[in-house]
């Protein structure tokens, strides 16, 4: 029924947009219910109350881009976008709670509670050589903010705010099964190029010259790779051709964009299929840091391959993802390396870790712009690995009011997974976690110590105080010196705790 649909509307041989029994220019192809099949009981009522709003004010008002790809493929969309022919002020005005926001691409957001619907005025369709240009230089504060479409040197969009018809807009958008329009009112999908045929074969493909979109905006070459794994579709061959010869664009993106768009890759559920494709397409040398981290370690390969295998599966199954739990991962060989010299090189275990953190991550956010929240996760998770190496005495007592402790001890057990750990280590924990107070007492009495788990560092040879003076104060015998010796060890493990307390 769907093959007869599209048929009749676009021709039996069908010809591309532009043949002899194609459509107009700008005008879509209007798919009933009958035919997109699209279950309203998957649509957010808030974005359906967005759309009427706006209807009933005299303006057009859909709901489109992934949302209605996800709508058509069965899926419950995350997100709800609204574009709309109304300008983002005569929106604003339709709202009690809404704000307008954005100076690159100016949407406004409408808030119901804690779901916001993103809605944009319908863009005009503007030509490379009709935007201002500014050459190689950067912009400065505030240069661009009265300006409507500008880009630099490498074609790089940087203001995109002239507004369009319906049909230009659609025109603009990247990929073909991302520009669909979606009218709950009356159940229809209007398509302007054949999204609804690519959904069918399952294809990605760019809307336009693809080169000239890269050029206009340099993550379109990571979305790409990211919807080819998440959906499970093919990449159109002309679609990926220019990407190869394109990469070195992403250099241009500011760091945190593209840090925005590394985090919705890996929290896509498809993780290592997203890697693998990155690395297919080669947008991963020199682009992203921390999949360089991933694909060229072999040590750390199998870690690495675990957390990804891991975070997916739990994004599939509903629960939570602490971003700053997969940034540990993927940047704990990393880490792990540069301990390991530190130490040789005479230093404590705890200074040493926090040289090697601060170096690790001075190298990675000056170009991906990690958040420092989740920062400071992987910070404590990383030093908890230390804490969690000793296992006698009263530390794992007080650890267990950490309250990073759940994520580090599965940190642990993804080292014990992979074999950088001994397994018994992360066994010990599991029935200290697990067990009641007696159990805990009968580990703690085994004295099982440290597990090896991280590296040991060159003692240092400590200088006796010369005893004498008031050695006297120390006891009988050599009791001055032994104890100022004690004094002085005390300080030490005082000095090294406190360190792992801040990790």
């Amino acid at each position: 029924m769907i093959r007869k649909f599209i048929k009749k509307l676009l021709g039996k041989d069908g010809q591309t947009e532009g043949g002899a029994n194609s459509l107009p220019p700008g005008t879509p192809v209007v798919i009933p219910v009958s035919v997109h099949g699209i279950d309203p009981t998957l649509l957010s009522k808030n974005a359906v109350r967005v759309t009427d709003t706006l209807q009933q004010a005299g303006f057009k008002a859909f709901v489109v881009g992934g949302a209605v790809r996800d709508l058509l493929l069965g899926i419950a969309p995350k997100d709800f976008d609204v574009a709309t022919s109304a300008t983002p002020e005569q929106v604003q005005r339709l709202f009690r709670r809404a704000r307008i926001i954005g100076r690159r691409f100016q949407i406004v957001h409408v808030q119901f509670g804690q779901e916001i619907i993103e809605t944009s005025t319908f863009r005009a369709l503007v030509e490379a050589v009709d935007s201002e240009q500014i050459g190689a230089r950067r912009p400065k504060k505030g240069e661009l903010d009265r300006k409507t479409h500008v880009t630099d040197e490498s074609g790089r969009v940087l203001r995109d705010n002239v507004w369009g018809e319906q049909d230009e807009d659609a025109a603009r958008r990247d990929f073909t099964v991302n520009a669909m329009y979606y009218d709950p009112a009356t159940q229809t999908v209007h398509d302007y190029h054949r999204g609804f045929e690519d959904i069918q074969k399952r294809v990605l493909r760019m809307i336009g010259d693809p080169a000239t979109r890269y050029r206009e905006d340099p993550v379109r070459m990571l979305r790409v790779v990211r919807f080819a794994a998440k959906l499970g579709f093919k990449i159109d061959a002309a679609t990926a051709e220019p990407i190869p010869h394109l990469a070195p664009l992403i250099d241009n993106v500011p760091a945190a964009r593209l840090f925005d768009e590394m985090l919705k890759l890996l929290l896509s559920g498809h993780a290592w299929a997203c890697v693998q494709q990155l690395r297919s397409q080669g947008l991963h040398h020199g682009l992203l840091p921390l999949l360089d981290v991933v694909l060229e370690q072999p040590l750390g390969e199998k870690f690495v391959t675990l957390a990804l295998a891991n975070t997916d599966a739990r994004i599939r199954a509903g629960k939570p993802v602490s971003p700053g739990f997969l940034f540990a991962a993927l940047l704990w060989h990393l880490v792990l390396e540069k301990w390991q010299a530190y130490q040789s090189a005479g230093e404590y275990p705890i200074p040493a870790l926090h040289l090697a953190m601060d170096d690790v991550l001075d190298a990675q956010t000056g170009k991906l712009a990690i958040q420092r929240r989740f920062v400071a996760d992987m910070k404590e998770i990383w030093g908890l690995q230390v804490r969690l190496d000793k296992r006698v005495g009263r530390t794992p007592l007080r650890l267990l009011e950490h309250p990073r402790l759940r994520a580090g001890y599965d940190f642990l057990l993804l080292r014990c997974e992979s074999g950088e750990v001994p397994a018994e280590a992360g066994q010990w924990w599991t029935d200290f976690l697990e067990g009641d107070s007696v159990k805990r007492d009968e580990l703690l009495s085994q004295g099982s110590g440290s597990s090896g788990s991280t590296p040991a560092a060159k003692r240092r040879r400590r200088r006796r105080k010369p005893s004498g003076g008031r050695g006297g104060e120390g006891g009988e015998g050599g009791g001055g010196s032994e104890n100022a010796t004690s004094e002085n060890h005390g300080k030490r493990v005082s000095s090294r705790q406190h360190g792992s307390e801040g990790a």
